[in-house]
């Protein structure tokens, strides 16, 4: 299960996902993260209540950031847990995402 809050804070949008990010719950994190690229300068991904990330998962990361970039736009990634940050080491996603 995934539950995704968001706050903004001018031209910031902080996006929240709470629980797993799998094959079956990406596509709701890359719908909600894809609305706001247009209408936000910095998209800040905070990871602090995420407890699973699969492929699926990196993948949305992924566009988000080329689309952002794009756009001359950030997306940051912050309060990222352990097993996550492992995650993201082992597949070379901490040396293409900017974390906080």
């Amino acid at each position: 299960m995934l539950e995704i809050k968001t706050e903004e804070n001018g031209d910031q949008i902080v996006i929240k996902p709470e629980g797993k990010v799998d094959t079956n719950t990406a596509s709701d994190l890359r719908e909600e993260m894809v609305k706001h690229v247009d209408s936000f300068a910095q998209i800040i991904m905070d990871l602090e209540k995420m407890v699973y990330i699969s492929s699926a998962g990196l993948r949305v990361f992924l566009e988000l950031d080329q689309a952002l970039k794009a756009k001359g736009k950030t997306l940051k990634v912050k309060n990222v847990n352990g097993p996550i940050m492992d995650v993201f080491e082992m597949t070379g996603f901490s040396s293409v995402l900017e974390f906080e």
